[in-house]
């Protein structure tokens, strides 16, 4: 199989598909890998280094988009890129498709059969190919977030740790999964006041016995959201509903409710958002104020530490894409059920209930799609 990597277009995205150790990989399999000029550049990797593991770099990604059988992406393809797809090619990428009808329209228009990382699966019920960026989401959210607190940056000018005689920031984390877990960890280790919200029982059961000196935990009933979120200098969100839109937890009514300069950390962006008031920022233009709260909505948070988030997401898809490959998707997703679960899009049929239910798109299940 020829496998591309072009360069990733979307503002700020430093981020690259394939590692020159990725790329070796495939090559040792017996597949071609073409990687556009420059790609690697913002994660800290030359052309030398994917030219040294075997690969041949090519100059333009209409070309990449051209010749490949397998297009491996980081970020959603931008709508210039969409362009590019055609039909039997296949596409393995974040895809975050029920916010984005746009995109979804182009990728069933293209015809092309669409993997996303983000709702691949495993025997444990987890999601191996969001799991390290949401590691890296969740320990940057109270970083990010601290630095929003700032009063130069429009924050209430509350410090995490607080100093002697004056108490630490209070935090809210609304989500007691990968990314709030990790959040909560940091914020906590900032010195911090930290409560993380979740609904299940067992999950907050696990969290006080691993962190029950480190940080609180609570019933995320939504009575106790407004009333936390009262108190809180600063909410992360962080929930998750794999492949669906993010549920609104907060909407532009409460934030009346809340202090004056509070940061909200929207981790839940890239999904829709789970504040009412959220929209999409870039590294950029990261935060911006509604009703006197300040907002951290960056889409691709782990694109601020390329390097560790390539490498860290790269050892994740790494077999992934070599089961695609090496099998042919049709095969790969027959085998693996997992895998099977990241089949978003095929040959114009939407082939992902959640993503069908929020955009109101009939769909087909991947086992008819592998049947067609």
């Amino acid at each position: 199989m020829k496998i591309g990597c072009p360069t990733e277009i979307k503002p700020q995205e430093f981020r690259v598909g394939l590692t020159p150790n990725a790329a070796q990989e495939a090559i040792a399999h017996g597949h071609e890998v073409i990687v556009q000029a420059g790609a690697g550049v913002g994660a800290g990797f030359e052309d030398a280094d994917y030219t040294a593991a075997g690969a041949r770099i090519i100059d333009t990604a209409e070309e990449i988009f051209a010749t490949a059988d397998m297009i491996v992406k980081v970020k959603e393809p931008q709508a210039g890129e969409r362009k590019m797809l055609r039909e039997g090619q296949l596409l393995f990428t974040y895809l975050h498709l029920a916010p984005d009808p746009d995109q979804t329209h182009d990728l069933l228009a293209s015809g092309c059969t669409a993997i996303a990382y983000e709702t691949v699966t495993d025997r444990n019920g987890g999601l191996p190919l969001l799991a390290p960026m949401s590691e890296v989401a969740g320990r940057l959210a109270p970083q990010v977030g601290a630095w929003t607190l700032q009063k130069a940056n429009g924050g209430r000018g509350v410090l995490m740790g607080g100093v002697p005689g004056v108490g630490p920031a209070k935090v809210m984390v609304i989500g007691g999964g990968v990314v709030g877990t990790h959040a909560a960890r940091i914020a906590a280790g900032m010195g911090a006041d930290v409560t993380v919200l979740d609904r299940s029982l067992p999950r907050m059961r696990y969290l006080d016995d691993i962190y029950g000196g480190t940080f609180k935990t609570a019933y995320a009933s939504a009575g106790n959201t407004i009333e936390l979120a009262r108190q809180a200098d600063m909410i992360i969100g962080a929930v998750l509903i794999p492949g669906a839109a993010a549920p609104k937890l907060i909407s532009r009514a409460q934030l009346s409710e809340l202090k004056p300069g509070a940061a909200l950390v929207d981790v839940a962006i890239d999904q829709g958002g789970c504040f009412e008031t959220s929209k999409a920022t870039t590294h950029q233009d990261p935060v911006y104020e509604v009703d006197g709260i300040m907002h951290y909505c960056v889409a691709n948070m782990p694109g601020a530490v390329a390097r560790t988030s390539t490498i860290a997401l790269g050892n994740a898809t790494m077999p992934f894409m070599l089961a695609l490959a090496d099998k042919g998707w049709k095969q790969a997703c027959a085998d693996d059920p997992h895998l099977k679960a990241g089949l978003n899009v095929h040959a114009g049929k939407l082939t992902y209930a959640a993503v069908g239910d929020a955009l109101g798109i009939d769909s087909i299940t991947a086992d008819q799609a592998i049947a067609s």
